[in-house]
């Protein structure tokens, strides 16, 4: 990509491990300087690594600040820190919802709010939720993950109409059942259920989900705003 080394300034957060970290991985290696926030600081070799709890407005302002004063003012964001509470809703306590709203949902808007002012001064800027095929298809037992991560999309088409003009671009990537640390746990006829309703009858790898954001991080992407992408595997084609 024509992008390729342009040493931007890069921001992902959720960089502790799976996505996020393989995200941050990706956007180093095409030459991004690169930090990464997750609420232990823990981020791959050679990504700057910010301990921040993005439901903490304070604690997103400061890591911001440590970005730019080590690196620059952030030119990429990509927001995919994220957490689940699951539970069928007719169980589920209001801290499980409201858990997993502030983080998901709220504590996006805050790292995206904090992202745009110098992105608007500079004229440039590319932002990149990370959603889910729950979003769109529900699944049984995650209402507060699902309508955390449907709202997402409101959002970012909402920033792109509001920044389109700056040339800032907004877009959703939104990733199926993603073979991670957190989904080997999954019994195995759970795993069999979600691979045969998948078309491409594998589970997605990280790098598959990595591979679409740099993709949209990236100045081919440059006329691509308020899209959501599935990398899904085609298990909600249609929706």
């Amino acid at each position: 990509m024509s992008n390729e080394q342009n040493g931007r300034v890069a921001l992902v957060t959720g960089t502790s491990r799976g996505i996020g970290a393989a995200i941050a991985a990706h956007l180093l290696e095409a030459g991004y300087r690169v930090a990464g926030t997750s609420r232990t600081g823990t981020a791959p070799e050679g990504v700057l690594g910010i301990a921040c709890d993005i439901t903490d407005p304070e604690q997103v302002d400061a890591a911001y600040q440590r970005i730019e004063a080590e690196l620059g003012p952030v030119e990429v964001l990509v927001a995919n820190a994220g957490v689940t509470r699951d539970g069928l809703m007719a169980m589920m306590k209001d801290e499980a919802w409201q858990e997993v709203i502030d983080t998901n949902l709220s504590g996006t808007f805050r790292t995206v709010r904090r992202a745009v002012r110098p992105m608007t001064r500079a004229r440039f800027g590319r932002i990149v939720l990370i959603s889910s095929v729950s979003a769109y298809v529900g699944t049984p037992g995650q209402v507060n993950y699902a309508a955390s991560k449907a709202g997402l999309i409101g959002m970012a088409r909402s920033v792109a109409g509001e920044l389109g003009s700056r040339n800032i671009t907004c877009n959703v990537v939104a990733p199926g059942f993603v073979r991670t640390d957190m989904t080997e746990e999954l019994s195995d006829d759970v795993k069999a259920d979600y691979l045969k309703r998948i078309p491409l009858r594998r589970a997605a790898e990280v790098d598959d989900i990595a591979a679409a954001v740099r993709f949209l991080c990236s100045d081919e992407a440059g006329y691509i705003t308020g899209v959501v992408l599935p990398v899904d595997g085609g298990i909600g084609m249609g929706r």
